[in-house]
């Protein structure tokens, strides 16, 4: 025969879990006005307003045009932008390579901006305007930040002058460094023939589309020369093979060329890629 519980003994037990329901109710009911008056008091408050935007890597403008652009004001909402927006509009700039704006501590934006390196100088209309690793040429500021890289004259022509920089990113940095000037000089049977002054006094010529493979030889080229006893600067050629001349012979006065040749003076002394590589 089943048990028969009186009702008496099963009130303890249900009071018990209708006052863990009400209590539930109001702890759940108590955290929800804290969180909304926290809320409330929070976006009323000076932590939820922009204090500062600050601007990271900002080199061909003053950081002063990035603030502007992003349309970021000191007492805005830290909250009333997305950064996706902001990137998408100063990443639209043919100088940036990229672009990252992030909320800072509690009331900080930051921006943070990659510009193209300027590689070189172009001289341009006789003014100089930097040039920029993606082949760009930055017109949009007149002032010149000084830097170690060589000026460009005369690149006119724009493929030319993309694949002089793509040539000059191969280069080992020392000899890179070594580069003062780059001179277009083409041709009719080569448009892509060049001439770069060096900062140890001597002269290259040279032909864009070979550059970095033959130029990375530059030091040995230069050992070679000083090895053989010439004290005289002179004219490195790499169109095809390697030459060299010195300035004298090949700035000389048409008669006095006429006599060393005839003496046996004045010729090239041509060097091998054997001679060039060798230590």
């Amino acid at each position: 025969m089943d048990k028969v519980i009186d009702i008496e003994e099963r009130i303890p037990t249900l009071r018990e879990k209708r006052r863990k329901r009400t209590n539930f109710k109001f702890i759940f009911l108590l955290l929800i006005f804290l969180i909304t008056l926290f809320l409330l008091l929070y976006f009323q408050s000076p932590y939820s307003k922009i204090s500062k935007v600050e601007v990271n890597g900002a080199d061909l403008v003053g950081a002063e045009a990035y603030e502007k652009q992003s349309g970021l004001q000191t007492g805005d909402s830290i909250w009333g932008f997305k950064a996706n927006d902001i990137e998408d509009t100063i990443g639209k700039d043919y100088w940036i390579k990229d672009v990252q704006v992030k909320r800072k501590w509690l009331t900080t934006v930051q921006i943070e901006v990659d510009e193209w390196e300027t590689v070189a100088y172009l001289s341009l209309d006789q003014k100089l305007y930097p040039l920029l690793a993606n082949g760009d040429v930055f017109k949009e500021s007149s002032k010149l930040k000084p830097i170690d890289a060589p000026l460009f004259l005369n690149f006119e022509d724009e493929k030319v002058r993309r694949r002089l920089l793509k040539e000059l990113g191969k280069l080992d940095k020392n000899v890179l460094s070594m580069i003062s000037q780059i001179n277009s000089t083409p041709s009719n049977s080569n448009p892509f023939s060049i001439t770069l002054f060096m900062n140890d006094g001597y002269e290259v010529r040279a032909e864009v589309t070979s550059l970095a493979d033959k130029l990375n030889y530059y030091p040995s080229i230069v050992a070679q020369i000083e090895n053989d006893g010439t004290n005289q600067k002179g004219i490195i050629d790499i169109e095809v093979g390697s030459y060299y001349k010195s300035y004298e012979d090949e700035y000389a006065p048409f008669s006095n060329d006429s006599n060393k040749e005839e003496s046996g003076e004045g010729e090239e002394e041509v060097i091998t890629d054997e001679e060039a590589t060798s230590p």
